[in-house]
């Protein structure tokens, strides 16, 4: 059983910083693409950035120039650092592994003021 918990979400004013973390339980860590998603209310959860466990990584154009995606498989750990934070980022953000099946953390918030 894989397990994930994120952590690192807070309230920040538009264009300031944040750097979500991830830890995973289990020992798929480092076969696994591990990717960050994130949901508003009423919306479909969408990809924000996916790190292969070789270290490629994918964005959305949305948060391309911004945002980076990075792991660090002795510590089992997936980061993201968002920088030039927009109210439009504001979700909860979702720690997803993947491998041979979904697993996904609990979310934690992010709330960006204007």
């Amino acid at each position: 059983q894989v397990q994930l918990v994120e952590s690192g979400g807070g309230l920040v004013q538009a264009g300031g910083s944040l750097r979500l973390s991830c830890v995973a339980s289990g020992s798929i860590f480092r076969i696994s693409a591990m990717s960050w998603y994130r949901q508003v209310p009423g919306k479909q959860r969408e990809l924000v950035a996916s790190i292969t466990p070789i270290g490629s990584t994918n964005y959305a154009d949305s948060v391309k120039g911004r945002f980076t995606i990075s792991r660090d498989n002795a510590k089992n750990s997936l980061y993201l650092q968002m920088n030039s934070l927009k109210p439009e980022d504001t979700a909860v953000y979702y720690c997803n592994a993947n491998f041979l099946r979904n697993y996904w953390g609990q979310g934690t918030q992010v709330t960006v003021s204007s």
